[in-house]
């Protein structure tokens, strides 16, 4: 099964993207790590008299400026990027335990339908078994008619229901190749048995919404230090001559400028801040609950389940002893083909009942790990 998520986690879209968001998160990182908030910007201007006076007035001017840090934005810039490269990393463990949920959901269904597949076959198996002696009890004059009848009805019969588990099966094995990109396992191993009954900390779910409401509380303190656009310190340097024939002169000199705040776009910035923080906060008390809440439903569904799988041992028991009486009452000539009908399709239906009820055990225990949050290994 782990190899199976591995294949469906290589053709899953939002995991082939997973890269890309890596290294968005990355860059955002390395630029809140930066010497200035922002790249610095390199002014060119040229003025002269050459369209009016034309008396060889010449000046040019270059500026550089670079954006500065406000008190205590780099810090918590630095931290709401570091927040969301964790984030980025949660999430991912989150949609992989949800992949592996659909794969858990999708193998068992593969494994019912080939258990219902052979209960059929042996069905039809058992069916034209029974056929063939009636039919020679029959040429030989010891069963009437109606039981050949009988027998030949209950072959077709047994044939229409293979032909529907081979539908059922076929459909199964589609969903599986469609989420995997391969066709399923001839062998469908069972996973371990889990060793807890409640979700850990490490569960990816928790642990992303955990990163999630990080990520707000980092970003409200981002919104906290950036009440104004970055301030900009500048060098310029200033060449020019009054008229032609003048020396030109070298002027050099620093400009700061300051943006002024505007409480309208803080208030803004920070409600948004805050919106996202009430979210998170809202969701995490959700998965907390969902978790909790899933982990007693699949506890108790598992332990309905082995009881359920012991009781349909005790009838197999219980219809294989009828079956065998009732074959050896029939080849007595001491009970009739219905009589045995009824008892080999009990016999039947108790035998495919624990088959099922075995795929049912296995499907609860995975259904209890990915409650639990554990990936298959």
């Amino acid at each position: 099964m782990a190899q199976a998520l591995e294949q469906a986690w290589l053709l899953h879209p939002q995991a082939q993207a997973g890269s890309a968001r890596n290294a968005q998160a990355a860059a955002r990182v390395e630029a809140a790590s930066g010497l200035t908030p922002g790249p610095a910007t390199l002014s060119l201007g040229s003025a002269s008299d050459r369209f009016h006076a034309n008396q060889g007035q010449r000046e040019w001017e270059v500026e550089m400026a670079v954006p500065l840090w406000l008190p205590g934005q780099k810090a918590a810039q630095g931290a709401e990027a570091a927040s969301g490269q964790a984030q980025v990393v949660a999430q991912q463990h989150a949609l992989r335990l949800q992949l592996a949920g659909e794969l858990r959901t999708a193998w068992w269904t593969v494994a019912a339908a080939r258990q219902t597949r052979t209960q059929a076959q042996q069905r039809v198996d058992t069916a034209q078994a029974l056929l063939a002696n009636v039919q020679r009890r029959y040429r030989a004059g010891e069963l009437a008619r109606i039981d050949a009848n009988l027998a030949q009805r209950e072959v077709l019969a047994a044939q229409g229901a293979l032909a529907d588990s081979d539908a059922a099966l076929l459909l199964a094995e589609q969903s599986f190749h469609a989420l995997t990109g391969t066709a399923a396992p001839q062998q469908l191993d069972p996973e371990p048995p889990a060793v807890r009954d409640a979700p850990g900390q490490e569960h990816p779910l928790r642990a992303a919404a955990s990163a999630t409401l990080a990520q707000a509380q980092a970003r409200v303190r981002s919104a906290d230090t950036t009440r104004r656009a970055s301030p900009e310190l500048a060098l310029r340097m200033v060449r020019d001559r009054g008229a032609a024939g003048q020396p030109y002169a070298n002027t050099l000199g620093v400009k700061l400028t300051i943006p002024l705040s505007s409480e309208p776009l803080v208030r803004q910035a920070q409600s948004a801040a805050l919106a996202e923080l009430a979210q998170a906060q809202a969701e995490i008390d959700q998965v907390e609950r969902t978790l909790a809440l899933d982990a007693a439903l699949a506890r108790r569904h598992l332990e309905t389940t082995e009881r359920q799988w012991k009781q349909a041992q005790e009838r197999l028991a219980l219809d294989t002893d009828t079956l065998q009486l009732a074959e050896k009452a029939f080849a007595l000539g001491e009970t009739d083909l219905t009589a045995l009908l009824r008892a080999r399709a009990d016999a039947l239906e108790a035998q495919a009942l624990v088959g099922q009820q075995q795929v049912a055990l296995m499907a609860a225990r995975s259904r209890m790990l990915q409650t639990l949050g554990v990936l298959p290994k």
